[in-house]
């Protein structure tokens, strides 16, 4: 929980991560410039403050994630939304193991989400059935510019991952993360398009699509398909940290979300371990649009309490405290 000014507010990072970029887990040239290309998102848009050594960027582990987002981070629930990336590294990048076995030490505080890839067909349809009842799944991680074979990504509209989504609905997994921001190299930028959001989102609207990074750099894109379709979402990751380095530029982010979409359908992410989530939260109960960019209105205390934690905690079922509600859901309870 974070407290300012009086106010209380309930924080869950929709978006962090657990992984190992480690020399030893690289499997070639790729996964060395994947995670240097992470590495130069954290520096170039970090607080120096805030900023970690390269070493301790390529693996972090369980204790300090619980530091940096419980102790020190003002988080109150996290959701995993691992990468396995299995042709750049050998034991995946996101840490399935490691990730799930903090989420059973700690369920009060963590959620993991899972992955699948629609290209390896029914067996991987057969997996994610495992996959669903080992872990408890309420949503997935999807990552479309993921290399697999001669592959270079796929699309939401491909027939089988319609038939993943079908089983998806099936087994009550309802919330489907999708990566659809900038790119990491060597993935290539246009596997990110979110233009087979739309078509998915249509076809299946008991799923809840939550675009990742809100689409950025096709933040106009994304604004004209989440408008016409009610079960799209917006993830703040990778959004978030403008707030530092270019506060106008976020301010037309979170106003042009704000017009489009509404407050029930943003959610914060640090997007975990780019960057902690600490200073971004402050950052963002303190923030404000500048008043002369009058197109937008100024954000308003409950539509913060809603992006930083009330949305995605609904989503996944988060218990949220009485007193830590909005006093119409106060009433409602």
């Amino acid at each position: 929980m974070y407290s300012k000014d009086g106010e209380d507010y309930f924080i869950v990072d929709a978006h962090v991560a657990l992984w190992d970029a480690r020399p030893e887990n690289q499997l070639n040239v790729h996964g060395k410039q994947f995670i240097d290309c992470f590495y130069d998102y954290h520096r170039n848009l970090s607080p120096e403050s805030e900023l970690w050594t390269y070493d301790e960027y390529l693996y972090y582990g369980g204790e300090r994630l619980m530091r940096d987002l419980f102790e020190q981070g003002h988080v109150d629930h996290a959701v995993f939304q691992p990468a396995y990336l299995g042709a750049f590294y050998r034991n995946g990048f996101g840490q399935t193991e490691e990730a799930f076995a903090l989420t059973q030490a700690h369920p009060d505080k963590l959620t993991y989400n899972h992955f699948f890839d629609p290209r390896f067909e029914q067996a991987g349809i057969d997996r994610l059935r495992r996959d669903a009842e080992r872990f408890d799944l309420k949503g997935v991680k999807l990552y479309t510019a993921e290399w697999q074979g001669s592959s270079r990504g796929y699309k939401l509209d491909d027939p089988w991952t319609y038939r993943y989504l079908e089983v998806c609905q099936e087994l009550g997994i309802r919330n489907i993360h999708v990566h659809k921001g900038p790119t990491i190299r060597p993935l290539d930028r246009d596997a990110f398009d979110v233009a087979d959001v739309d078509h998915a989102a249509t076809d299946f609207t008991g799923l809840n699509f939550i675009v990742e990074h809100c689409g950025l750099p096709r933040l106009e894109d994304f604004c004209w398909i989440a408008t016409q379709e009610p079960n799209v979402h917006a993830g703040l990751a990778v959004a978030m940290p403008f707030i530092h380095t270019r506060p106008r530029y976020f301010a037309q982010i979170i106003g042009e979300l704000l017009y489009w979409l509404d407050e029930d359908r943003i959610q914060f992410s640090s997007d975990y371990a780019l960057w902690t989530p600490r200073w971004l939260v402050e950052a963002f109960v303190d923030f404000q649009i500048p008043e002369d960019m009058t197109e937008y209105a100024p954000l308003t205390l409950a539509q913060k309490k809603k992006i930083l934690g009330l949305n995605a905690a609904a989503m996944y079922d988060v218990e949220v405290p009485a007193a830590l509600r909005l006093h119409d859901q106060r009433a409602a309870a």
